[in-house]
């Protein structure tokens, strides 16, 4: 089993919800990036999903483009990116780290040296946002093969039609995305979510994650208790843009963990 399968598996049996938190490599540095990543494990994050930041990220609103900026400023790179998850990984073997970006970056190292290398640092999936099913042999299928998972989003729009197209190469989990529009903006509707939730489950046999518009820990217990786990991105993200110290920041991704594990 795959590091994702296996926190999905321990969950299940603990009857306990995935809280999968997302930050930005490099954001506000390396280093504190880094020293956050660290802590997230202890603060009960199941999941990381580490952004790649990106001069064009066309899905994500002002907080996470704000980091984004940050990061880019202070010199981050895909390589180094790579370089926070290998040493992440010399100190945890068994959370799962998913990277969460655009294709430009990976196009522009090349696919193949792009993914020996991602699978020898230690990332376990792909979350590619600009990529449809459509492309799936540009990367999906070359991730498959490299023993990444490649983690489709379905989004309030995505209808019968199109479902079992996003659900052919899917793998590791499947990302709702509660809302209609960027990250950041608007909150979600557990009336809306719960029927969704229900509908991609029963078509790709994956366990279903739902983030975009959670930001509270009482928002990630409700929206946990809806599929198999919640994702906040843009609330820890805005901490940081705020350069709260990283126990501070870790003491309220620990809130929303409590708040997912309870959902």
């Amino acid at each position: 089993m795959t590091r994702i399968e296996q926190t999905f598996a321990r969950l299940r049996d603990a009857q306990r919800k995935a809280f999968v938190a997302y930050i930005m490599a490099g954001d506000p540095d390396m280093e504190r990036s880094l020293e956050i990543m660290q802590g997230m494990p202890q603060a009960g994050v199941d999941i990381i999903e580490l952004g790649m930041p990106f001069t064009d990220p066309m899905a994500d609103g002002p907080t996470i483009q704000l980091a984004g900026q940050r990061a880019l400023g202070s010199g981050q790179t895909l390589e180094r990116t790579l370089e926070m998850v290998r040493r992440f990984r010399a100190g945890d073997a068994t959370t799962p780290i998913v990277l969460m970006g655009y294709y430009n970056p990976i196009h522009n190292r090349g696919v193949a040296s792009f993914l020996e290398d991602a699978a020898a640092a230690g990332i376990d999936g792909l979350i590619i946002v600009d990529l449809p099913p459509e492309e799936d042999e540009e990367l999906c299928l070359p991730a498959r093969a490299a023993g990444l998972a490649f983690i489709r989003l379905a989004t309030p729009t995505t209808d019968d039609a199109r479902l079992p197209m996003i659900a052919r190469n899917a793998s590791g989990f499947v990302y709702y995305v509660s809302i209609t529009g960027i990250t950041g903006a608007g909150a979600a509707r557990a009336a809306d979510v719960a029927p969704e939730v229900e509908r991609v489950r029963a078509a790709t046999g994956l366990p279903v994650v739902v983030g975009f518009g959670i930001s509270t820990p009482q928002a990630a217990r409700e929206f946990a208790g809806l599929a198999d786990g919640a994702v906040v991105g843009s609330a820890i993200v805005k901490l940081i843009g705020e350069r709260r110290p990283p126990d501070e920041i870790l003491a309220a991704i620990r809130e929303l963990a409590d708040g997912v594990h309870g959902g």
